[in-house]
C-alpha cells in the first residue's frame, strides 16, 4: 500500500524513505524486489531511466542509477549503503510508469484497487 501511495504522490517521498529506513535490512531488500516487480507490472520502459534518476535525487554515477541506465535490476543484492538510493530510484521509476499506465489505460476509472487509493481509508502509519 505504501509503495502505491508513494507512486501516486499520496505520500511524500521523504515519508517513504523514513518508512524504508525503519525496516530491517532483509525487509528493505524484499521491498526493493517488490518495487522491481511493480515497475514491471506498470510497464516501466528503458527510456524512463533518465527521468527516474532525475526525480530520485541520486547522482547518475551512483551504482543503482548506472544499473538502471543499463536496464539491469537486482538492486536488492547491492551493499546495504546502496539500498536507500535504490529505493528512491525505483519509487521514481514506478511513479513514472504507473502514472503513464493510469493515464493511458485506466482513464475514466478502473477496478484496480491500487489506482483508487484516495477513496480508501488511509492508515496513519
Amino acid at each position: 500500500m505504501i509503495l502505491n501511495e508513494l507512486a501516486q504522490g499520496l505520500r511524500p517521498t521523504v515519508e517513504g524513505v523514513e518508512w524504508f529506513e525503519g525496516l530491517s535490512e532483509d525487509d528493505q531488500r524484499k521491498a526493493l524486489h517488490a518495487l522491481v516487480l511493480f515497475c514491471g507490472q506498470a510497464r516501466a520502459r528503458e527510456e524512463d531511466a533518465p527521468e527516474s534518476i532525475a526525480r530520485s535525487g541520486i547522482r547518475p554515477t551512483h551504482t543503482p542509477a548506472v544499473m538502471l541506465t543499463k536496464w539491469r535490476f537486482g538492486m536488492e543484492s547491492l551493499p546495504a549503503y546502496e539500498l536507500t538510493k535504490s529505493f528512491r530510484l525505483l519509487v521514481a521509476l514506478f511513479s513514472i510508469a504507473d502514472t503513464r499506465r493510469r493515464v493511458l489505460h485506466c482513464v475514466g476509472g478502473c477496478g484496480h484497487e491500487r489506482h483508487n487509493l484516495s477513496a480508501q481509508p488511509q492508515d496513519p502509519t
